[in-house]
């Protein structure tokens, strides 16, 4: 018998009550389910372990290997192989989470500001407290150990890195637009700032973070302010020549 009848209404389907097809029925839908549950414990298994490499390398260093990580999660290093393929892929995963975290931070930060002005500082300095939380992740996610035989190819943490400071540098270009009154005929000039400004911010921070603690070094409030400044006067206050007494 031909278990396919003529809807007049659609295609052809299954003869209703062949018992043929519903048991194939029920097959698939049992595999779905368990298709869906091994899904659903691989993403949480991956978030476990992407939470239990964040705490390691925060207690061990940026330098940690996956030796030392799985150790420290208490597994073994294969495990992290499996879900992430190499350090790089740890690297990506763990920064998409650190990154995104900054990220929306920073837009919140800017949306509490008043004035251009300080949306600019409120975003500074949630980027630095953000990194200075923890350097030994943010060096993680955001850098590579030079011939690190366990990672291959870019960067780990290139796409997430780049798809943070692409946000955050269309992020402060509103508020300099403003500060500055973008006319049209300005508009192009002030398009290659905020590029411009995410280098100053980036490695000026970083070289802040890698300071030693001392008397000369300025608190994260402080580091803020100044990178603002710059990014507002530049250095053009700072070279004028003092006042006569």
């Amino acid at each position: 018998m031909n278990i396919l009848q003529a809807d007049p209404a659609g295609p052809l389907r299954p003869r209703d009550g062949d018992p043929h097809a519903a048991a194939a029925g029920a097959v698939n839908a049992a595999v779905d389910g368990r298709a869906s549950r091994w899904q659903s414990h691989r993403e949480e298994r991956r978030r476990e372990l992407i939470k239990s490499a964040r705490k390691a390398v925060h207690a061990l260093g940026s330098e940690a290997s996956m030796e030392d990580i799985a150790a420290a999660a208490g597994t073994s290093k294969s495990v992290f192989y499996r879900y992430f393929g190499d350090k790089a892929g740890l690297q990506q995963a763990v920064g998409e989470v650190v990154l995104n975290q900054m990220q929306r931070r920073i837009q919140e930060a800017a949306q509490s500001a008043q004035t251009p002005r300080e949306g600019l500082y409120a975003m500074v300095s949630a980027y630095l407290q953000m990194a200075e939380t923890s350097p030994n992740v943010y060096t993680f996610v955001t850098r590579n150990a030079p011939g690190d035989a366990e990672s291959h190819g870019p960067i780990g943490a290139a796409g997430a890195l780049g798809h943070f400071f692409d946000a955050i540098s269309a992020m402060i270009a509103l508020p300099m637009r403003s500060l500055l009154r973008a006319t049209p005929g300005r508009e192009a000039m002030i398009g290659y700032w905020p590029n411009a400004a995410i280098g100053l911010v980036r490695n000026a921070g970083e070289q802040w973070l890698a300071s030693p603690d001392s008397s000369l070094k300025p608190g994260q409030e402080a580091m803020a302010r100044q990178i603002t400044d710059w990014l507002c006067f530049g250095v053009a206050p700072e070279l004028q020549d003092p006042p006569v007494p």
